[in-house]
């Protein structure tokens, strides 16, 4: 049973991370974008949030999101502050989500996938000089 994960943004950008990320690991099942788009509200982002959540939660619901305190945010808080079992970060980058794909067979615990989330997407910015 591997945590359920939808990866929500402004604009297309959570489509472009999924298809960059499957990618370099492959095709991943239990996982869903979802894009908040001009004319969209977050009543209506919130529903397609849900819908795309139609996954297998049994071991949990991470949902992340481009930028704190932005309507993929709220929605989505809204959302796992209904839901024990979910769990809500933001900053989603390429190498967050790589990590989280391929490290959610073996983590089990949504806090501690949320937890490695946070570390892989901030150790993935850097400057070369």
């Amino acid at each position: 049973m591997t945590i359920a994960v939808v990866i929500t943004t402004h604009g297309h950008a959570a489509k472009a991370l999924l298809s960059t990320a499957e990618m370099i690991i492959g095709a991943q099942d239990n996982v869903r974008c979802v894009d908040f788009v001009p004319g969209e509200n977050g009543e209506v982002l919130a529903g397609k949030i849900r819908a795309a959540a139609e996954l297998d939660t049994s071991g949990g619901l991470l949902l992340l999101v481009d930028l704190w305190g932005g309507t993929p945010f709220n929605a989505s808080s809204g959302i796992a502050h209904d839901d024990a079992n979910t769990e809500v970060v933001t900053g989603v980058n390429v190498p967050m989500l790589v990590s989280v794909l391929m490290e959610r067979e073996d983590i089990t615990s949504l806090p501690e996938l949320a937890a490695l989330a946070l570390r892989e997407g901030a150790d993935g910015v850097k400057a070369l000089k």
